[in-house]
């Protein structure tokens, strides 16, 4: 899949979107993509740009992007999951302290020019994958707004103003 996914380019990073299969085959994607890197930081370490989750799922079920979910184990299998989403942890362990193989785990899974979708619970944690993968030098590191669950309301409860299962888009739960 991730030979499908690549814009087989170098262009530099956070820059114009991609040519080729996001560019050539996906022209869709296209405007999505550029929404979300007028989106994008403007601080240092920077990333590619924020996508929401109704933008996400149409990059992703389009075959134009790659989701990667960066929650634990624990969030997928107790909260919910999205379908065919690739897994790599941000935090481990019991003291949730930050994976120090997250870029090389993901590296056996994407490629460095891949449309790259992160996901966490609220998308704060998404947010610190995707500054990391673009100091890694992946060209296409996109953060999802809102996360799985979105931020707390006023009653210290996630889901109910924002997220992807908010959105109703699909997910699963074991």
């Amino acid at each position: 899949m991730s030979e499908l996914l690549s814009s087989r380019n170098s262009a530099p990073l956070a820059v114009p979107p991609p040519t080729g299969l996001v560019g050539g085959e996906f022209p869709a994607a296209q405007p999505i993509l550029a929404r979300a890197r007028e989106r994008a930081p403007t601080s240092k370490p920077g990333y590619a740009g924020n996508v929401t989750p109704r933008e996400a799922w149409e990059l992703v079920s389009s075959h134009a992007a790659v989701l990667v979910d960066v929650r634990t184990a624990e969030e997928r299998q107790f909260v919910g999951r999205i379908p065919e989403s690739i897994h790599v942890p941000w935090l481990i362990g019991l003291a949730l302290q930050r994976n120090p193989r997250f870029v090389r785990e993901l590296e056996t899974k994407v490629r460095r020019d891949d449309v790259v979708l992160l996901l966490c619970r609220s998308g704060a944690r998404s947010v610190a994958a995707a500054q990391a993968l673009t100091e890694a030098r992946f060209r296409n590191a996109f953060n999802i707004l809102e996360g799985f669950e979105g931020e707390l309301d006023d009653l210290n409860q996630r889901g109910n103003h924002a997220g992807w299962r908010f959105h109703r888009l699909p997910w699963v739960q074991d």
